[in-house]
């Protein structure tokens, strides 16, 4: 008996092994795609946001895929989604990408005459090719009318469907006959060149009516199912659509026989399909009372709704013609009919894979010219830039801002970023609600924007690519899990220590406020030691003071504060990051006494955080003694890391080598 060795992943993500004795199904990851956990996916507000309102705001706060999500397909939307979850990893991939976008940006006549084709195909298009690559079993009278023709239907709006999408293409080929970037000309081989789209659009023309098209209305939907195939091909289908134009007729004259009897010039028929036609009267044209022919009444916001007894019986007619056209018509498109064999869904299933294709470019089109390149579109100008992509270089942006929060706020204060090899951990310090949290966030958005080939919010970007990114941010205990705010946050931190890679993105949001502060401070120094032993990138926010002197002892540990000025014992927040710790005098005092804490409370409280102050300067000018030629040497092979992977020309790197020599021969380096 097979053994199965389940890894707990889904189907897509096994490798199964056969042999003679057992069945072995080992993991096989996503390895062209970075990984983000659904803690993450959640803290970076990925998907949906953690608070839909803002404190004294009537701006709505939105996920970066609700900002996003400007497409105008579903599978666009699902795309796009999918890559929010998964981004990119390959290089020659995300470029691509980047390129179509800078053509997009730069030719207007091609972007606008994308936009304007990729409308020509319905919103349903991907999912409803792919339902071509279903053959259901084989189709009788006695099944096709157990379920009252909706099957059927469903057939014949999918055809309308894939007739429109095919139609659409020579406005799409005409588009995109000049483009350059190599995606687009790539889509323009594929599918504008191919000969088998004609191939397949002259045979659906043999069989559908020439002006049939995809509509949303219900009834003029029906209508054009009930006349999909040409005149002619099918008696018994021509006789029931005289039947239903018959009774569709009879119910408007019924409609116009009651406006003159009672007096109801403004009575509409209105359609769905759930109970097909109904009459709509303004409450204001009854006087309080309908007469009594009118059967089945209901309000509905300024209308009253309501049926009759001949507009049932008619109502039944019509159901039962339309379901008779539905079943004929897909009798003749399965070649069913023992006196038609058109057999039009057997040769589409033939060519089924260039369907598939030409779902998969639609999604991908709409994604990046709706999503992408439309909101960048609606940004002034130069706010957003193409970022650059390393192998193993520097991570560096340049005037970053939060893609979200910009949004809502004109006045947005940008930030850099620079973490390489040589200098692959930054501490950020600052009291509570000076940007750190919103700092974290934005660096692991832009990542994330930049690997799914999109323009990023910000004056400069040059990134690694990432494989994984970790972030333990937020506080909140787990009811469901028997987990304390201390132990969720340990679990989170403990998941991220065993997965961590030296490719990997790690944001850690004030590691070990969640217990005492002695303890909180060694699980934060330890892990913060651990991950400087690694390659990965990491950006450490905290309010312990003492961690800056992790500076003094691992040159490459880099120290960064936000600006916050007092004023009138009170804190006035800049929202910039500046180089060096900064301490701000007891900003947790100040807040206690603003609180109504007694001041002999505050008063000793003072006293002792000065001496807890004094001890921790001496340690660190200790320790900045005993390190500081490390440092040096540290400091000056991280320069020469940056100027390795420089884009400066010859004379530019030299002089720059011989400024280092000089300023390590006088002392005066500096970081």
């Amino acid at each position: 008996m097979a053994q199965v060795i389940d890894t707990g992943r889904t189907e897509a993500e096994k490798g199964i092994i056969v042999t003679n004795h057992s069945l072995s199904v080992t993991f096989n990851g996503s390895f062209d795609h970075m990984n983000i956990d659904a803690t993450s996916v959640q803290n970076l507000e990925i998907i949906d946001p953690l608070h839909t309102e803002l404190w004294g705001s009537s701006n709505k706060k939105r996920s970066l895929f609700r900002m996003l999500k400007t497409t105008k397909t579903i599978g666009g939307a699902r795309l796009l989604r999918a890559n929010l979850l998964q981004p990119l990893k390959d290089m020659e991939t995300i470029n691509a990408r980047l390129d179509c976008l800078d053509e997009l940006m730069s030719n207007e006549e091609l972007f606008f005459g994308l936009t304007q084709g990729l409308r020509k195909f319905p919103k349903e298009t991907d999912k409803v090719l792919c339902h071509f690559c279903f053959k259901p079993r084989k189709v009788t009278e006695e099944v096709l009318k157990s379920v009252n023709g909706r099957k059927s239907q469903m057939l014949i709006s999918d055809i309308i469907v894939l007739k429109t999408a095919l139609d659409a293409i020579p406005f799409l080929s005409k588009v995109l006959k000049d483009a350059k970037c190599s995606l687009l000309c790539n889509i323009y081989r594929t599918v504008c060149e191919n000969q088998k789209y004609s191939n397949m659009r002259n045979r659906i023309r043999d069989v559908i009516d020439e002006d049939v098209i995809h509509a949303r209305a219900p009834f003029v939907a029906c209508t054009q199912q009930c006349f999909a195939i040409k005149a002619g091909i099918d008696g018994l289908l021509d006789v029931a659509r005289r039947s239903f134009c018959d009774t569709s007729e009879a119910i408007h004259n019924l409609a116009n026989k009651y406006r003159e009897e009672f007096n109801l010039p403004n009575l509409k028929i209105p359609y769905n399909n759930r109970q097909g036609f109904y009459f709509s009267i303004p409450q204001k044209d009854t006087s309080g009372k309908l007469p009594n022919t009118f059967i089945q009444v209901m309000k509905h916001g300024k209308n009253i709704h309501c049926s009759s007894f001949e507009l049932a019986s008619l109502n039944v007619r019509n159901k039962s013609a339309s379901a008779e056209c539905f079943l004929r018509t897909e009798h003749c498109l399965e070649g069913c009919n023992d006196f038609v064999k058109i057999r039009l869904i057997d040769a589409i299933r033939q060519d089924i894979s260039i369907l598939t294709l030409l779902a998969e470019v639609l999604c991908l089109l709409d994604m990046i010219v709706n999503s992408f390149a439309h909101s960048i579109s609606t940004k002034p100008v130069d706010r957003y830039t193409r970022p650059e992509f390393t192998d193993n270089g520097p991570m560096a942006i340049d005037a970053g801002r939060h893609p979200i929060l910009e949004s809502l706020h004109t006045d947005f204060v940008p930030n850099n970023l620079f973490l390489s090899e040589a200098s692959n951990m930054v501490i950020v310090m600052g009291p509570n609600m000076s940007g750190k949290s919103t700092y974290l966030q934005q660096i692991c958005l832009i990542v994330i924007l930049a690997q799914i080939g999109c323009y990023v919010p910000a004056r400069f970007a040059s990134l690694r690519v990432v494989d994984r990114i970790f972030t333990r941010i937020g506080t909140g205990d787990n009811v469901e899990y028997n987990s304390s705010t201390f132990m969720t946050e340990m679990k989170e931190t403990a998941f991220l220590m065993q997965n961590v890679s030296p490719k990997s993105l790690v944001v850690m949001d004030e590691l070990g406020r969640a217990t005492s502060s002695s303890d909180g401070f060694a699980i934060a120094w330890s892990c913060c030691e651990h991950l400087l032993t690694l390659k990965a990138y990491t950006i450490f926010a905290t309010h312990m003071e003492g961690l800056s002197e992790l500076a003094t002892i691992y040159p490459n540990v880099k120290i960064l504060h936000f600006e916050v000025d007092l004023r009138n014992n009170r804190l006035d927040f800049k929202f910039r990051l500046k180089d060096g710790p900064r301490r701000v005098p007891h900003y947790g005092l100040l807040l206690a006494g603003v609180a109504g804490l007694p001041s002999s409370v505050v008063e000793t409280a003072r006293n002792i955080t000065s001496r807890i102050t004094e001890e921790e300067m001496r340690r660190m000018n200790i320790n900045f003694e005993q390190y500081h030629s490390i440092q040096m040497a540290y400091r000056v092979a991280q320069r020469l890391i940056c100027l390795k992977y420089s884009n400066q020309g010859e004379d530019y790197i030299r002089q720059a080598l011989q400024n280092l020599k000089e300023s390590y021969n006088e002392g005066r380096f500096t970081c």
